[in-house]
């Protein structure tokens, strides 16, 4: 397991990280959410060495993690980095090579990992030829190519359409099965939410929430329920601490917590037949906004 312990790190007088603390488990896709600005790369590159901490450990199966282990970490930066003038399956082997594989394996991981990636018909193209998604998926190749140990992906699947999600989730998934744990930052709520076995958000340099998609919607999800009646259901508007969300005729989705929702339920029972009643899940993007504001709103209180 990755374990980040107690971060902080400072940039000057500003504070851009305060006692950061969450696991990556292996066999787990971990997404990491945050606005612009919330601390994601940051924390991200002190795992990786490239930043130091001002307070608090990285650590890997209990142990210190210190240049040697982190070589055999896979990382994907962000911003694009490679050659936009060399063929791809040139470059990755290349890469490859500086990771101590001789030349012809190097070629051969390089040509199979591009295939898996769904680009061996553009192997011997140059990097510039290809769609900017197309030169995502080559640098997730970039991250792959030694077989790495632990993968840290920063907005892997930006520029990609839904079938390129597809490949590189497939393929970030068998990494996972075999034991390697995954850290992965993205803006794609939706896409987090799909792909992620757990859901660690941050936020003004602070880890808000930290646990599986589930439990972020039974602790931190706004209470919101739908209720389907024989006959129209405009009367929810009139129960105490109901908030109506949406109104159909006979369906009626409105907010409040448990005893709201059972006082609704046990009017309708009353005057009307309840054709169906249960809880709606938020989604991701609800509970980020929610979570994020409930904080900074306790924050400005303090």
């Amino acid at each position: 397991m990755l374990q980040v312990e107690g971060i902080d790190r400072f940039f000057g007088d500003h504070k851009v990280l305060d006692n950061v603390s969450f696991g990556v488990e292996r066999g787990k896709l971990t997404g990491f959410v945050g606005g612009n600005g919330a601390g994601k790369t940051t924390t991200m590159r002190i795992i990786l060495g490239v930043l130091s901490a001002h307070a608090g450990t990285v650590t890997m199966d209990g142990q210190p993690l210190d240049g040697g282990g982190r070589r055999s970490f896979g990382y994907m930066p962000e911003e694009r980095g490679l050659y936009p003038k060399m063929k791809i399956a040139e470059q990755i082997g290349y890469l490859a090579r500086l990771h101590g594989y001789d030349r012809d394996g190097a070629n051969t991981r390089a040509r199979d990992l591009l295939e898996r990636l769904g680009l061996g018909e553009r192997a011997d193209d140059p990097l510039e030829a290809l769609s900017l998604g197309n030169q995502q998926r080559v640098q997730i190749a970039a991250a792959l190519v030694h077989n790495p140990d632990v993968l840290i992906l920063d907005e892997p699947f930006s520029g990609l359409d839904p079938m390129a999600v597809e490949v590189v989730l497939g393929v970030l998934t068998e990494y996972a099965e075999r034991g390697v744990p995954v850290l992965f930052s993205s803006h794609q709520l939706d896409v987090v939410e799909r792909l992620s076995d757990r859901l660690v958000i941050i936020a003004g340099g602070k880890i808000r929430a930290d646990g599986t998609a589930e439990h972020l919607r039974e602790a931190f999800g706004v209470r919101r329920h739908r209720i389907v009646t024989v006959r129209d259901a405009g009367w929810v508007r009139e129960v105490p601490g109901a908030r109506v969300l949406e109104l159909d005729g006979a369906t009626a989705l409105f907010e409040g917590g448990d005893q709201v929702a059972q006082q609704v339920l046990t009017r309708a029972i009353a005057t009307d037949t309840v054709l169906s009643f249960g809880p709606v899940h938020p989604s991701l993007s609800e509970i980020f906004k929610d979570v994020v504001t409930d904080e900074e709103s306790k924050e400005q209180a303090a």
